[in-house]
């Protein structure tokens, strides 16, 4: 099938199960799938925009009472919908970063929020992770001191991951928060792999900002995501415009500068309402996802020669594993070379690491049932077994 212009059909998630790190936990729902047929059009949802024309005043659809209702679901005072995590990171940064000034992320920061920091002027600077790939508080503390040091003022903002992409380790962000907020600097929490699919608590973190992403995590279209912020911050970040036209004399009401006058429109914000209920309920079930996960990271550990690289046991769904001493042996003597594994995992149905991967890889298991867990993990077993590999 084509859906037009030599455009196929996407048939990933109908013909697969998909373990694909960036993908599990932006499956759409099928309210969010109805939603994105019925508000496809680029401006659907200003139909009912009435003044004071600003996207989180809108009543039909319900797009205030999402916004209130998001900050309610992570204990916050204040959020807006964006165009992804990364923009607001850009928002945040924009507002309290200037230039030259030293901003702290860590060693296992997003590359958007290295890009946010610069395109404010900033100058990023990492805490460096520990022997067991985390960032600690006391890391925070002794990075701070040292910045304080070097540039003769505090930073004006930290960011830190609340659970990183690199190794879906969840981290103390509420530890490093504490100690931040010793020296009052305002910390943001990047979500993107917590918010929508974990219960998060942004007062209970130490947040002064919470991002998320809407399609990482949330079940919605792309690009979504949100920030949600305190009240002390609020009428910072949510700065409204004072610009005034020098020969028309016009002015913009109250547009938001940061958030570029409107944020989400049409399909992106309504598929991410549309997907919240659910969402709300399945951070219930995070307990069952965890060991869903445990599942399929213990059946490759059952193959002799293979490492987790995660945080073992398991406390997130994505997992980074080293397989050089197991799937890696196979793909030197192999005519596909690397592509053999992610060749048989497909012809058994899974789909998701990267072809040609076969020494260091990352996988998600967030959103499978039970039945298809056991199918990934038997699957790898069974790939190694036939290839020849020891099975523990």
């Amino acid at each position: 099938m084509k859906c037009g212009a030599g455009i196929d059909t996407r048939d990933i998630e109908e013909m697969y199960i998909n373990i694909d790190p960036i993908q599990a936990g932006g499956r759409l729902t099928a309210d969010a799938m109805k939603a994105a047929i019925a508000f496809g059009d680029g401006y659907s949802v200003c139909d009912n925009c009435l003044k004071p024309f600003r996207l989180d005043y809108i009543k039909k659809p319900p797009i205030a009472q999402f916004h209130a209702d998001l900050a309610a679901w992570l204990n916050m005072d204040a959020v807006r919908v964006v165009p992804g995590a990364r923009r607001g990171f850009q928002a945040v940064a924009s507002t309290y970063v200037g230039k030259g000034d030293p901003v702290i992320v860590t060693a296992l920061a997003h590359y958007t929020e290295f890009m946010a920091v610069e395109a404010a002027g900033g100058i990023p600077l990492e805490i460096p992770k520990d022997a067991k790939n985390h960032i600690t508080p006391d890391a925070a503390a002794e990075k701070i001191e040292a910045v304080i040091r070097e540039h003769s003022r505090t930073p004006p903002l930290l960011f830190v991951d609340h659970v990183d992409y690199q190794f879906g380790n969840v981290h103390d962000v509420a530890g490093i928060a504490k100690v931040a907020h010793q020296y009052d600097i305002p910390v943001l929490i990047n979500g993107a792999y917590s918010v929508g699919i974990m219960p998060v608590d942004g007062r209970a973190l130490g947040a002064d900002f919470v991002v998320g992403s809407g399609h990482k995590s949330m079940a919605a279209p792309a690009p979504s995501g949100l920030i949600a912020t305190t009240n002390e911050h609020a009428k910072e970040v949510f700065r409204t415009t004072e610009a005034k036209g020098d020969v028309t004399g016009r002015t913009f009401g109250i547009k938001e500068v940061e958030m570029m006058g409107c944020t989400l429109m049409g399909v992106t914000v309504v598929g991410m309402m549309a997907s919240f209920p659910h969402v709300r309920e399945r951070v219930k079930n995070w307990e069952s996802e965890v060991a869903y996960s445990q599942a399929v990271t213990d059946a490759l550990l059952s193959i002799d020669g293979t490492k987790v690289l995660s945080d073992y046991p398991r406390r997130h769904t994505l997992t980074r594993v080293d397989t050089r001493g197991s799937f890696d042996l196979v793909a030197r003597e192999h005519k596909k070379r690397g592509y053999f594994l992610s060749s048989e995992l497909k012809r058994r149905g899974i789909t998701g690491i990267i072809p040609g991967s076969t020494r260091i890889w990352k996988y998600n298991t967030f959103g499978l049932t039970a039945k298809q867990i056991r199918h990934v993990g038997e699957a790898f077993v069974e790939v190694a077994r036939e290839s020849g590999l020891n099975i523990i």
